[in-house]
């Protein structure tokens, strides 16, 4: 079974295993066989939690999915090779983000409105959408190195929303690298505050 991560888009979730309090949007969305997000909280019982997006901003749910009811996982890295000339709305800041993000020789992808879009076909990017990206960072990145990455994301002039995954969890880009004191470090458990997110 593949390692499944925050923000991994899974496809097989039926409307069977849904609540009796769940929202008629939830169920349509369901029936609609779109992808449920893998966020960030404890599992238990060969369960997997996740949330499901509405078309409206506002519109998600979050519930627990049987790992047996997975068909498909796609994970943010796979998303960075689909091909823009089928999204061209979204062709020409994608084509300046991707040579910046390949020259930190990091995995990153695309998460968030962005990363639905490329993985389903739907149209869920507006102008108003941030561009979400995530960095796979194993080893402690100093504050030196991310202050460089993110001054060479700001040439860019776009709304950018970056995320290191570090082994310990998932910190905002932004503030390790302007952050003097400790920073929020969001874990499956619970968000705290520390000095080092790779611990």
């Amino acid at each position: 079974m593949i390692s499944l991560q925050p923000h991994d888009l899974l496809w097989g979730m039926t409307s069977e295993i849904l609540s009796d309090d769940a929202p008629q949007w939830v169920i349509d969305t369901v029936n609609d066989y779109s992808p449920v997000v893998v966020r960030r909280a404890e599992s238990w019982n060969n369960m997997i939690p996740v949330g499901i997006r509405g078309k409206q901003r506002n519109q998600r749910f979050a519930l627990q999915m049987p790992v047996a009811m997975i068909k498909k996982c796609v994970k943010p890295e796979s998303l960075i090779e689909r091909d823009l000339n089928v999204f061209p709305h979204l062709r020409a800041k994608l084509a300046n983000i991707y040579p910046l993000m390949q020259s930190l020789n990091l995995p990153w992808g695309y998460t968030g409105s962005v990363g639905f879009e490329l993985a389903t076909g739907l149209r869920t990017v507006t102008e108003n959408s941030d561009i979400d990206l995530l960095i796979r960072v194993r080893k402690a990145m100093s504050k030196t190195d991310a202050q460089d990455i993110l001054l060479r994301l700001d040439s860019l002039e776009m709304k950018l929303d970056i995320q290191l995954q570090t082994p310990a969890g998932g910190v905002a880009l932004i503030e390790w690298a302007t952050t003097t004191g400790k920073v929020l470090l969001k874990r499956n458990d619970n968000a705290v505050l520390v000095e080092n997110p790779w611990c």
